[in-house]
């Protein structure tokens, strides 16, 4: 971690964010000025699974990869956070400590706060508190809806599945396509889909030789979104 003391960060830049939306600018420059600045490398972890829960985040800048390690020592990583969302909010749901390790899945610049603030937050904000349940919710439905697919889904379907739901939530509109807009390598996508790196390759050069798909080095982009819709099996 890298602190980036910022010497005031101006509210209105944060009104149009989910937590601070409900907020008058005066309860955000009241949450901004407990908070502090930090930038984390790409790959630099910004909490680790297993540690006590001592503070909660705001991503600023960049994006963040939630993993967990299973009992065997594999990675699977459970989602991805997009600027202007809230993590690290273990609080939330009364853990007392992080039950996933977030990783900078490029430069990032956060927010955070002491843990001790969040009961406070929770109090005084009312906004903050209903958007931020809300948040809770609805990772909550996107986990669970993997672990349907892990469950019933063939691995291209589940694959497939992976890439749409990244476009959707983090994906930008370029001249040939929508392309994922942070680094993101085949193995990443093992690691979201419970498959192999030699099937995630197999499968994404089979996709670009139709079309479907363009990759580089840690890019992809979806070319023909609506092909890839039947292959994730959704529009059956």
């Amino acid at each position: 971690m890298k602190a980036c003391f910022l010497k005031k960060l101006d509210e209105s830049l944060l009104t149009n964010l989910p937590p601070f939306r409900s907020l008058t600018e005066q309860q955000i420059r009241e949450i901004l000025d407990s908070a502090q600045t930090a930038r984390y490398d790409a790959g630099k972890p910004v909490f680790a699974e297993g540690r006590a829960v001592d503070r909660f985040f705001l991503l600023l800048d960049g994006h963040v990869r939630v993993q967990r390690t299973t009992s065997e020592g594999d990675q699977i990583i459970l989602l991805h956070i997009a600027p202007g969302q809230l993590f690290g909010i273990g609080a939330a749901l009364g853990h007392k400590t992080y039950p996933a390790t977030a990783v900078a899945a490029d430069d990032c610049v956060v927010l955070a706060w002491p843990n001790r603030l969040w009961p406070d937050f929770i109090a005084r904000y009312d906004g903050f508190a209903t958007q931020t349940y809300a948040t809770v919710g609805a990772r909550l439905n996107d986990m669970h809806a993997v672990i349907v697919e892990m469950a019933t889904k063939q691995v291209e379907q589940r694959i497939a599945s992976a890439l749409l739901r990244l476009i959707a939530q983090m994906g930008r509109k370029v001249e040939h396509g929508i392309e994922i807009d942070f680094p993101i390598t085949r193995q990443n996508i093992s690691d979201m889909t419970g498959s192999t790196l030699h099937t995630v390759s197999r499968l994404l050069s089979a996709w670009e030789k139709d079309g479907i798909v363009a990759s580089e080095r840690k890019k992809i982009t979806v070319t023909a979104p609506h092909r890839l819709v039947l292959l994730s099996g959704a529009a059956g």
